[in-house]
């Protein structure tokens, strides 16, 4: 769950892995995607998102990648899996099988 830096809004990721954003305070749902792409994030912990696509690797399945976090500059991005694996990102990472940092 994490709060758009302004605390205008809130992104959380579902138990069916969808990402949702609503609006604060009225818990109104946000579906255009083109103001959704316009906020700007204060923290990010979700693995969903087009930002983050680059975590997932080809054989991947959904439940593979449990966590996800920014760091505070905003720069890097850190995940944690099933496998006991933690992989270190350029955040955003919207390329699809991205090379990995360690």
């Amino acid at each position: 769950m994490d709060f758009s830096a302004d605390s205008s809004y809130l992104q959380v990721s579902t138990g069916s892995y969808k990402r949702q954003v609503y609006e604060v305070p009225s818990g109104k749902q946000l579906v255009d995607q083109a103001l959704i792409d316009r906020i700007t994030w204060a923290t990010w912990t979700s693995v969903l998102g087009d930002e983050v696509i680059g975590i997932w690797s080809r054989h991947a399945e959904k439940a593979d990648v449990n966590c996800a976090c920014v760091s505070h500059s905003g720069i890097n991005l850190v995940t944690g899996d099933d496998f006991g694996m933690v992989k270190l990102f350029d955040f955003p990472c919207p390329e699809k099988f991205v090379r990995i940092f360690f």
